[in-house]
């Protein structure tokens, strides 16, 4: 997306994507098959132009050689007690080694998990069991949002959002 474009993720969506809500991450190969897996982490710059989501490599290996073929990344992020849901989509995702520059953001989605399960009547043992992770075995899935829809259940689910509008 160029510099001058309009933003677009409205603040109220690149909020719900900063806080940490529930990420799974999907892909296809050149034949049209999905592949997807949880993310157990994922960070979004302030002005929502680039997104980072963390996978590992263990459990996604199809998913991470989708996304390495096509490019092609879809992210929904869901807040568990509301369902409140955005999807992401991409082309030309990039793929690399997590390292510990990136600890900062997956302990801070972490936290924010463990307090969105909670309000759903899980413990924080759950969570921590769900997002477990060697950091040798994480791949940061790092894109700049090409398209954004709505996905809460009810009317406008699968509705483009507005660009860079609430």
């Amino acid at each position: 997306m160029p510099a001058d474009a309009a933003p677009l993720l409205a603040p109220e969506h690149i909020a719900l994507i900063d806080k940490g809500v529930s990420a799974i991450v999907a892909s296809r190969d050149a034949a049209g098959q999905p592949s997807l897996m949880r993310a157990v982490g994922t960070a979004i710059r302030a002005d929502g132009r680039h997104v980072t989501a963390y996978l590992c490599r263990s459990q996604s290996r199809q998913l991470l050689q989708d996304i390495a073929a096509t490019g092609q990344v879809a992210v929904v992020f869901s807040q568990p007690l509301s369902h409140r849901t955005v999807q992401l989509k991409a082309d030309g995702a990039a793929l690399r080694p997590a390292s510990e520059d990136d600890l900062p953001h997956l302990t801070r989605y972490r936290a924010s998990m463990v307090e969105e399960i909670a309000a759903v009547g899980f413990e924080a043992r759950f969570v921590h069991a769900m997002l477990d992770f060697a950091l040798d075995d994480l791949v940061a899935v790092e894109f700049a949002p090409g398209q954004a829809f709505d996905q809460t259940p009810g009317p406008r689910a699968g509705a483009a959002l507005p660009a860079g509008t609430a």
